[in-house]
């Protein structure tokens, strides 16, 4: 079904789709040796224009649990980029030597051009401003895993919301379930952007400013960092960038159940003395990272 595809946003793929992925990482994690020897003789292409720890390791040790090998970059100046090679060419060539290719490009809207060309199922790794499938696909894992569902699901997202890919991303992925409503909460600098919102139309959906106000009706709690590195004023950086931090005094007034979710690295939007709580999930969720990856490369060479 999803042999030989592209995934460059979370919509490439149906709901049932999605559901196939999302049951595949499910038994991965529950027999991993089942799977040690799926893709030996395997080549995947990870190319990393921009900084990863979590992302890039994550699809290389998907990788090598599966039995296939990891070839690539994570420093574009390693690569005949820094002789002038374009996106198109690189990603034409790489496609001739390998299976499957995960790229990750600081230029929004990079990916659908990497995809156009590209004689291999493509990965979107995260593109600039725009959307990052593969931490949508964790995001549905780690809900579904620890809630049993993704329907009916009131779903706060928090920080920053106007840069914030991940947000971006898993709001429309979620609008597509049954019963969602979001709530976002952002300073008005770092709004939800309104081409999302009329993505989501239909979609319930309320905008705040304090955290306090929303947590304790909560089912899941997406926390973001403000990212220095999406602001082109450092000042409006400053001002913002300590406008959340989750800390065990909110995390009272939240429900016994609700579940704490961060794309991560973070910064200091929850403070470590949270990481003891059973309800944050954020380093368990980049363990399904993983797993889900997994499944994702497994699916897109239809093993």
């Amino acid at each position: 079904m999803l042999k030989g595809r592209h995934l460059v946003k979370p919509d490439d793929f149906t709901v049932e789709e999605i559901d196939s992925v999302l049951e595949l990482g499910m038994q991965i994690k529950s027999n991993p040796e089942k799977y040690i020897n799926v893709c030996e003789g395997k080549l995947l292409a990870t190319l990393f224009y921009e900084p990863s720890t979590r992302t890039r390791l994550s699809f290389e040790s998907a990788m090598n649990r599966l039995g296939g090998r990891v070839v690539g970059f994570s420093d574009p100046s390693a690569s005949s980029t820094s002789k002038g090679e374009s996106l198109e060419d690189t990603i034409t060539i790489v496609s001739q030597y390998v299976d499957i290719i995960a790229m990750r490009h600081p230029i929004s809207g990079a990916a659908n051009h990497a995809a156009a060309v590209s004689l291999r199922p493509f990965i979107n790794a995260g593109d600039g401003k725009n959307q990052h499938p593969t931490q949508t696909l964790t995001d549905l894992l780690t809900i579904k895993a620890n809630r049993g569902s993704l329907d009916n699901l009131k779903i706060g997202m928090c920080g920053d919301l106007k840069y914030g890919r991940t947000v971006h991303s898993l709001a429309k992925a979620m609008s597509r379930y049954k019963n969602i409503e979001f709530v976002f909460i952002s300073p008005d600098e770092l709004k939800m952007p309104d081409n999302v919102k009329m993505e989501i139309e239909g979609t319930k959906y309320s905008e705040i400013n304090n955290l306090e106000d929303a947590i304790g009706d909560l089912d899941v709690l997406y926390m973001t960092r403000i990212q220095r590195e999406r602001f082109e004023d450092p000042e409006e950086y400053e001002r913002l960038k300590d406008s959340y931090i989750l800390d065990t005094e909110k995390m009272k007034i939240a429900k016994e159940d609700m579940m704490v979710l961060h794309p991560l690295p973070r910064v200091n939007e929850i403070s470590v003395e949270v990481d003891k709580d059973p309800r944050a999930k954020y380093f368990e969720q980049a363990q399904y990272g993983m797993y889900v990856r997994m499944a994702l490369i497994m699916k897109l060479l239809g093993l």
